[in-house]
């Protein structure tokens, strides 16, 4: 289908040979429709099950987090980020703190920055779980989803353990975390790496070979490198397609650049090498958090965030006592503390893609602009001119398998 990307969709009805036996019927996918995966909606024009062109529309859910955010200080703009991708809120979470240490030239002990790439790749797999266990479901096949949800809900335990959240975490604090792992977390991700590689092992036997889903799957939407570029896809999705991009390799952060790993890639770039591409993800993942808690080990402990009283919130029981941390504590608060003016860029490798922070600050108490740079809503630009030429039931898939997150589409 990737001949009909580069068309021009329309949601005007078209007739052939002004024939009105031929006209087509104008569906209505979304905002609320349970196979639209969020809120967002396509207006498309079918030929009876075959779209021949669309519109996508988007901002049923507007919340205006970037414009609040120029009216809250730094560290309260952590959980405007959680709504952003909800299904992997700690990266989210973790690239805004990295954006302001960015901005305050703050350096992060080696022990915290193992202790967030631990968090991050928890969190991308928490999200690729959801989008190969939905793709599956989309595709009639149940169990799969139901075997990967299980461990889904053993993350979220361990993001608990850390944080006291699950799912909008607002884990973490600018300069590392509010509290360190204690030992039943770290318990729970050594249980996770033991227990996860066999259900995942499990879910690929289900899916990899299986004839209905590759029939349904390969060959769909599929998306030439050239094109994926032109539509500055990335993540999973333009890996697909055979181009080597992760944020982690070419612009390390949190010292990823010590980490093994590989970047897996596609050659078609349709849905079934985005399935594949993300199946290989989480195994990479399982190998970053292997080296992490290796990492930790060799690092002093009870460190877990950088020595920062300025833009650090104190402990509260010292707060109380503590007429040093009271100050810092109100001044934190209240924005009185000198910041610099400068504009700053920083990005993560989210699990849909570049997660990017562009910041403008004039020194005052909160950001003078902040964008978000989402890549939902990047990525789900070329959606409706994909479909055109698609049939339905494979439109379903192809959302499916760019795994659109509404909250990252509106701003």
């Amino acid at each position: 289908m990737s001949e009909h990307i580069s068309e021009i969709s329309t949601n005007k009805p078209v007739f052939e040979d002004n024939d009105p036996q031929d006209e087509l019927i104008t569906l209505n996918i979304g905002p609320t429709h349970p196979a639209t995966h969020g809120v967002f909606q396509n207006v498309v024009q079918m030929d009876g099950e075959r779209i021949v062109s669309g519109v996508s529309t988007i901002g049923y859910i507007h919340r205006a987090f970037e414009k609040i955010a120029e009216h809250r200080p730094f560290y309260q703009i952590t959980p405007l980020t959680d709504r952003l991708n909800y299904c992997s809120a700690p990266i989210n979470n973790m690239g805004w703190h990295m954006t302001v240490e960015k901005l305050l030239k703050i350096e992060i002990p080696k022990r915290v920055q193992y202790m967030r790439v631990i968090v991050m790749e928890l969190a991308r797999i928490a999200d690729h779980i959801i989008c190969n266990g939905i793709l599956g479901v989309d595709t009639g096949a149940f169990s799969g989803f139901l075997y990967l949800m299980q461990e889904r809900e053993f993350i979220y335990e361990i993001f608990e353990e850390i944080c006291g959240a699950r799912l909008t975490t607002n884990i973490g604090r600018i300069g590392g975390f509010e509290r360190d792992f204690n030992e039943i977390a770290f318990a729970k991700i050594e249980e996770f790496l033991e227990r996860f590689p066999p259900v995942l092992t499990e879910f690929e036997s289900l899916f990899n070979r299986n004839r209905i889903f590759i029939e349904r799957t390969a060959g769909v939407a599929g998306v030439t490198p050239e094109q994926a570029l032109e539509y500055s896809w990335s993540g999973p999705i333009l890996r697909a397609t055979g181009v080597d991009y992760d944020v982690r390799v070419q612009n390390p952060y949190c010292s990823y650049e010590e980490f093994e790993f590989d970047v897996p890639v596609g050659t078609n770039g349709d849905v079934y090498d985005r399935y594949l591409v993300r199946n290989a993800e989480m195994w990479e993942s399982l190998k970053i958090i292997e080296q992490a808690l290796v990492k930790i080990k060799g690092e002093p402990t009870g460190v877990f965030h950088a020595e920062v009283p300025e833009f650090y919130l104190p402990p509260k029981e010292q707060v109380y006592t503590n007429m040093e941390a009271l100050i810092y504590h109100f001044k934190i608060v209240m924005g009185e503390i000198d910041t610099p003016k400068a504009e700053v860029y920083h990005a993560v490798e989210g699990a849909n893609g570049e997660l990017g922070f562009y910041l403008v600050h004039d020194g005052g108490r909160s950001p003078y602009r902040l964008h978000f740079r989402r890549p939902s809503f990047v990525n789900y630009q070329m959606f409706a001119p994909m479909s055109a030429g698609m049939l339905l039931s494979d439109a379903i898939l192809n959302m499916s398998s760019l795994n659109v997150i509404a909250g990252e589409l509106d701003a």
